[in-house]
């Protein structure tokens, strides 16, 4: 391989000093053999092309994806483990390491180690990976580590954006002039946009907790009871306690990146991919004490907004911005944005719950450490039935005791929506 990032691509890499790191933990119980979790990673390299490769730089500064034939296996670094909660310093501490991009590969882990559990953080950076991407890693990881003698098929991966592409809309010249114009049009944008910003460089913090399992079942039935999604009753109560916590600065609005395979065939389910196209949501405020009808309201125009996606142009087009991303870079860490979260939900995890060698005891929704002025996001995942959350912040745009008001206030509204009243949410 040897093609330049996609635009996508490019903004999650930021640079080869700051790139945007994913962290997927879990936590095991049971005796892990350090012998068989290196074979798995191997495997893991040899399947997915993008775990052996190299980024380097042109003259100009572009990025590309060159494969390196002679390049080192996955790096495993084995940690004490002393507490049940070590796994989340260690992962901010990860958002901020840097990987050698040019010489090493992109995938390590960290093992929190004791006698009888331990904590695996499966790392990447997030330009080789979207969420669907790093929850295959992991699963794929667990499961030759389970069983050795698994195998894993290999892929080609694509070598230009082109291959996505429909060969109609690469030979319309249309499309062409109007990529021309409006990358032209944004450079000029930004960088009236960003004059004299700087980046505020504060270091983030974590937050992660589980609703009860009887909360957790609660609110999936009542959802389905009120034909409404688990996603969308989320997206609500978390809207309604950021305009509680934070009533002056709340814009009652959310982005949500939606994952490209839907509209992509060409990227199978198991391919490692990075770029997901986001849709801004807000909640119906019309209907202020109705929750229900409102997360109702909500999942229309998600899937409205989604059906409206037209991917190949979206991929199209961004090709030709690649000229405004150092503006585009500086507009997304110098300014607040007019959201008040990211918000990914991962869903029901395809993870198995059942292995030979040890047991998958819990698992964390994934975290990655944005240097955005704004990195507001909540990631939510369910895994044995139990929903799970990971908010990330930092302290200059959110305060740490904000988000933990947020957080109770959305529990709180998901409890008294779901009928529950007992129990108040339990922590990982």
């Amino acid at each position: 391989m040897n093609r330049k990032l996609t635009v996508g691509e490019r903004i999650m890499y930021v640079s080869s000093e700051a790139p945007v790191n994913c962290i997927f933990p879990v936590k095991i119980k049971g005796q892990i053999n350090r012998e068989r979790l290196e074979q798995a990673l191997l495997k893991l390299q040899q399947k997915h092309p993008l775990l052996r490769v190299v980024i380097r730089e042109d003259e100009k500064g572009a990025p590309y994806y060159v494969t390196d034939t002679q390049i080192a296996p996955v790096p495993v670094d084995i940690r004490q483990r002393y507490t049940n909660d070590d796994w989340q310093q260690v992962s901010v501490n990860e958002w901020y390491k840097p990987f050698n991009v040019s010489q090493e590969p992109l995938a390590r882990v960290v093992w929190l180690k004791s006698d009888s559990v331990s904590e695996l953080l499966l790392i990447c950076p997030h330009c080789i990976c979207d969420g669907s991407s790093i929850l295959t890693l992991l699963r794929e990881l667990l499961m030759v580590l389970d069983n050795p003698l698994l195998e894993l098929s290999p892929y080609e991966s694509f070598e230009a954006i082109e291959d996505l592409l429909p060969a109609a809309l690469l030979a319309n010249k249309k499309f062409r002039l109007r990529g021309l114009f409006f990358g032209k049009i944004a450079q000029l944008v930004l960088w009236f946009k960003t004059r004299g910003l700087k980046p505020v460089t504060t270091r983030g913090y974590l937050l992660n907790w589980k609703l009860s399992q009887e909360l957790s079942n609660t609110l999936v039935h009542r959802c389905k009871e009120e034909g409404t999604t688990l996603f969308s009753a989320i997206a609500v109560a978390f809207l309604d306690a950021f305009r509680q916590v934070r009533p002056t600065t709340a814009h009652n609005k959310l982005i949500c990146p939606v994952d490209i395979r839907r509209f992509v065939p060409e990227i199978a389910a198991d391919e490692l991919f990075a770029f997901a196209p986001i849709v801004e949501l807000s909640a119906d405020m019309s209907a202020l004490n109705d929750f229900w009808t409102r997360t109702r309201s909500f999942k229309d125009e998600l899937m409205a907004k989604i059906d409206k996606i037209n991917i190949h142009e979206l991929l199209y087009m961004g090709e030709y911005f690649h000229g405004s991303l150092p503006r585009m870079l500086t507009y997304l860490k110098t300014t607040d944005g007019t959201h008040d979260v990211t918000l990914s939900n991962m869903g029901k995890l395809q993870l198995p719950e059942k292995f030979d060698t040890f047991e998958l005891e819990m698992v964390y929704s994934p975290s990655a450490g944005f240097p955005w002025r704004n990195p507001n996001t909540l990631v939510a995942s369910t895994y044995k039935g139990l929903l799970d959350f990971t908010f990330i912040s930092n302290e200059a745009f959110l305060p740490e005791s904000d988000a933990r008001a947020i957080q109770m206030k959305a529990i709180a509204i998901l409890q008294e929506k779901s009928r529950i009243k007992q129990t108040y949410g339990v922590k990982g």
